[in-house]
């Protein structure tokens, strides 16, 4: 049974749904604070109101190898991520807000179509800043038979509050690890405090689900899996995020050490983002997470990036 279920059935998601719709009245929904009344219509740093924007969703196969198995994941892309990257790949949808307000109803229906396609799990990318709307939507779709596990698959900027909500709900936490340094994520991302609030809200996610958890096809079922995405000349300071990992989260957590890294948006307005990231510093971050003690490492398919 999937996490959400026995709260459904209990009526205790409906006060998670209450508590944090609560939330969007003076929004405190993620680290950005806003204060904005969402519930009136106003709009904070993620430029989202009252109901949740929508992209795009549809089987997805490029995701992580245990949420795609045989049927892909369910995935629902969410616009105006609450973090402002300027190398960010999927700009028109994270900045630009390319999409239209759905309603609780409209992606409920969404969930169920997913899964009624045979997509292994619900995936919600870039969930932040709608968790409210997204359990809006939960609660219908759980009552009209909604039973695949949840993805949270965020930029890790979270709110610890906001993720307690979340507990007994989320199936599996997919967060990114983006920085060890304050002042580069500040000035790359837009955001103060990422390394602090990140890693919190990590750490949270495993206390929730644990290390990853795979059935016998090897599609995950439960616990934390986490992305860090290597940046040229060192930026995302991969040493100190995987030391973290090994030494407060676990040196069992599944981490996928990505090499998607290519220039986009106003990276080339960055001294040093302006190239790929190269076989060498690929390799110096993996070998950084190998003597960390790290061994769940998504190794083949960051490698594969260069062939």
């Amino acid at each position: 049974m999937t996490a959400y279920l026995e709260l459904h059935r209990s009526g205790e998601l409906r006060q998670r749904v209450v508590a944090a719709l609560q939330l969007l009245e003076s929004c405190q929904v993620c680290p950005h604070g806003c204060g904005v009344n969402r519930l009136a219509g106003d709009a904070g740093r993620c430029r989202t109101s009252r109901q949740a924007v929508l992209s795009s969703y549809g089987a997805h196969f490029g995701e992580e190898r245990p949420l795609v198995g045989s049927g892909g994941s369910g995935t629902i892309f969410f616009a105006n991520c609450n973090l402002n990257c300027l190398f960010c790949q999927n700009y028109c949808t994270s900045h630009l807000g390319e999409g239209s307000d759905v309603s609780r109803e409209q992606l409920a229906e969404v969930m169920l179509s997913l899964q009624s396609s045979g997509c292994h799990n619900i995936n919600l990318v870039s969930p932040s800043h709608v968790v409210p709307q997204v359990l809006e939507a939960l609660e219908l779709a759980a009552g009209s038979g909604l039973h695949l596990p949840l993805v949270y698959n965020s930029g890790g900027y979270d709110s610890v509050e906001t993720l307690r909500i979340l507990d007994g709900i989320i199936d599996i936490y997919m967060p990114d690890m983006k920085y060890d340094d304050d002042e580069i994520a500040g000035r790359l991302s837009g955001c103060k405090g990422y390394p602090h609030y990140n890693r919190a809200a990590v750490k949270e996610m495993h206390r929730q689900v644990g290390d990853l958890e795979m059935d016998e096809q090897g599609v995950a079922r439960r616990g934390l899996l986490v992305r860090h995405l290597v940046l040229p000349q060192g930026l995302a300071g991969t040493r100190g995020i995987v030391d973290y990992i090994s030494r407060n989260i676990s040196r069992d957590t599944y981490v996928n050490v990505m090499a998607q890294y290519h220039p986009c948006h106003r990276a080339f307005e960055v001294p040093g983002l302006e190239r790929r990231v190269s076989y060498a510093e690929l390799a110096e971050a993996l070998s950084l997470a190998r003597a960390a003690g790290l061994s769940r490492l998504d190794n083949a398919r960051a490698l594969g990036a260069f062939r």
